[in-house]
């Protein structure tokens, strides 16, 4: 079932949530493992996320530093059909603009069309580490809004490859990412909104947010998004502070702010385990304050982990 689907046949807030492939090197029961904890709160969908390859630079025999290209966590569509066939919940694999080309990005469309997987979660991708800024493939996708075009004119039988002939119209629903405070990017908010409007207007279906910690965020982000013509739904995604270095990390990574109330809690744990479970109730707070206004779903961001977000899910859900 399309994610749209699942949200306007929901009666209630629905639940949802967010995994890393595993790192090179680990097995699939990694992910097994995370998901295993949280099934019990009938997950409607799974995203999982796709990291593009990384410039690292090593040392050679004769001292100097050679870049080398790898990825780290490979293999998100092959994960995906894996959750699919074992838990039989619909996946939401991330398809992103950095490190594609679009014939690439046509052929891993292709290859989630095959697998009965048709909701995809469309990203720009994040920024160059090395360069500090993003740089699209040559022959890929700069802008997400151009990567929604291309799903969406798959949809209509249009394919990058001009040698298919009467190639069959896919039939995916589109997420898109928004920014309640805004990308780290963007000049302003209302700049921010609008990059935004165009994503939905280009076909997308609906909206997950990144994360936040104050709910007023959320709240006024929606009234600015329905202000500016934007109507599809507007799912929050929340992430549960879980260490110290969270306090410098998620505004540093994610753009976004920690309410002086939660820093305060967290200033005082005297080690991770306490801020974890400061990170929980904090959560706990917000979701409820979310469901309580009628929220179509509250998505998760598990890094990996998932004991805090059960905690979570049987509070709430």
């Amino acid at each position: 079932m399309k994610v749209i689907d699942h949200i306007n046949n929901a009666k209630s807030t629905l639940f949802s949530f967010e995994l890393l492939p595993p790192l090179k090197g680990s097995t699939l029961q990694t992910i097994f493992d995370t998901i295993d904890p949280l099934v019990e709160f009938n997950p409607a969908y799974i995203n999982v996320t796709y990291h593009r390859e990384e410039v690292v630079y090593r040392p050679s025999p004769s001292g100097a530093l050679i870049p080398t290209v790898l990825r780290r966590r490979p293999g998100t569509v092959g994960i995906a059909a894996a959750i699919q066939h074992k838990y039989k919940v619909d996946i939401v694999p991330h398809i992103i603009c950095g490190g594609f080309t679009q014939l690439e990005t046509e052929d891993a469309l292709i290859d989630l069309d095959f697998l009965g997987i048709h909701n995809i979660l469309v990203v720009r991708g994040d920024a160059d580490k090395i360069v500090g800024k993003f740089e699209a493939k040559p022959g890929g996708h700069r802008y997400a809004v151009d990567l929604v075009k291309q799903v969406i004119a798959m949809n209509n039988g249009i394919y990058h490859d001009e040698t298919l002939e009467k190639p069959n119209p896919t039939n995916y629903c589109v997420g898109v990412a928004g920014y309640p405070e805004k990308h780290a990017e963007s000049p302003n908010s209302t700049s921010d909104i609008k990059r935004l409007k165009e994503k939905v207007d280009a076909g997308a279906d609906y909206i997950v947010t990144q994360m936040f910690f104050d709910n007023k965020s959320y709240f006024n982000f929606v009234k600015s998004c329905r202000d500016i013509g934007i109507t599809v739904p507007i799912i929050p995604g929340l992430k549960p502070v879980s260490m110290k270095e969270h306090l410098s990390i998620l505004p540093k990574v994610f753009n976004v702010e920690l309410p002086q109330d939660l820093v305060k809690e967290m200033e005082k744990c005297c080690d991770n385990r306490s801020v974890k479970e400061v990170g929980v109730k904090w959560a706990i707070e917000q979701a409820k304050e979310l469901k309580a206004n009628g929220v179509p779903s509250i998505h998760f961001y598990t890094m990996g982990k998932s004991d805090n977000i059960a905690k979570i899910a049987k509070k709430v859900f």
